[in-house]
């Protein structure tokens, strides 16, 4: 079966046909991305009306790309699945809208995909060999969630953040040391020049018998400790903040991975979601999984930011499931 995936939940319109089979076949004909990262830069962050408007213009024109690429046509889909929670919600209605009527001007199945479960649905395509039940750790810009995933469709939270993200940590304090947007990539090349430990943050990894973050208090004694330094004029070690911040988070993250792990006796733990580039973090996980006898399953780089063939992966198994959606599908910024 060939499905065209459509996402467009932030700042990239991302549209790809992925061929999917019963036999297990797992093949991205094409995913083509058009990113805004450069119109967003001037800002210091995405803005949510600017992002809809370009989503606007490039979503048409996206879709027949991703088509082309593959050298299909729209009589050779057998599904359209599109993004419709969580995001930006304006963004959100753009891919959604596009979606519904294509598929049902050319009377093509279509499905409704969360945006998170399309991250996991990632490493499907990087893993042919993967499949439920495993753990997943999602860290995005809006994200990060620990999953017992027990089926394709069947995801169990067993951990969050209860504020910010990982990615949203990273960015806020690489742009406050000068670093452009998105800060993600400059701060793990920066973290590597830099000497962990040696300035003091605290870790965003919960006490007590929880599997659950936050971020927040990590980022304010960034902020603290950058201010403090301005204030007297000193310069900021940005290269040992940045290796000392990195070396917290991700420090974070592996402990309650580490746990989960024990907790529900997995042994595969698949890693997704924007943050999951990150060297520091990827390394962190591997370890983490080697010494306690597990498997890890990251997708390519190319795979981990938001693109449409996870999209187009997710939707397939919802499809299976039987769970297509009618024309009063619409986007809803809340998980």
């Amino acid at each position: 079966m060939y499905i065209l995936g459509m996402e467009s939940s932030c700042d990239e319109t991302s549209a790809a046909v992925v061929e999917m089979t019963e036999d297990g076949g797992r093949r991205i004909c094409s995913n083509i991305v058009a990113s805004q990262i450069e119109t967003h830069r001037l800002y210091g962050g995405v803005v949510p009306e600017i992002a809809s408007r370009a989503h606007i213009e490039a979503v048409s024109g996206i879709a027949y790309e991703a088509l082309q690429t593959a050298g299909i046509t729209l009589r050779d889909l057998g599904l359209v699945a599109v993004t419709s929670h969580p995001g930006l919600i304006g963004a959100l209605l753009v891919g959604v809208n596009f979606a519904k009527s294509l598929a049902f001007a050319n009377g093509i199945p279509l499905v409704g995909v969360n945006h998170v479960k399309g991250h996991v649905a990632a490493a499907y395509l990087s893993h042919t060999e993967l499949k439920p039940p495993f753990l997943a750790v999602v860290v995005s810009g809006g994200h990060t969630s620990i999953y017992r995933v027990n089926d394709y469709n069947d995801f169990l939270e067993i951990g969050a953040t209860r504020d910010d993200a990982a990615g949203e940590a990273f960015d806020k304090i690489g742009r406050v040391i000068g670093l452009p947007y998105p800060a993600g990539a400059a701060m793990d090349k920066l973290a590597c020049e830099g000497r962990a430990g040696s300035v003091a943050l605290p870790s965003p990894a919960l006490t007590g018998d929880t599997l659950d973050f936050s971020f927040s208090g990590i980022k304010t004694a960034a902020l603290n400790y950058i201010n403090g330094l301005n204030q007297k004029g000193e310069e900021i070690p940005r290269a040992d903040l940045a290796a000392s911040y990195t070396e917290r988070i991700v420090s974070a993250v592996a402990a309650k991975a580490a746990k989960a792990l024990a907790e529900t006796g997995l042994t595969k733990l698949v890693l997704a979601g924007g943050v999951a580039a990150n060297s520091h973090l990827r390394r962190a996980l591997a370890a983490t999984c080697e010494k306690q006898g597990a498997t890890l399953f990251t997708p390519p780089i190319s795979l981990c930011g938001d693109n449409a063939a996870m999209i187009a992966a997710a939707g397939y198994y919802e499809y299976l499931d039987g769970n297509l959606s009618d024309t009063s599908l619409n986007a809803s910024a809340c998980d």
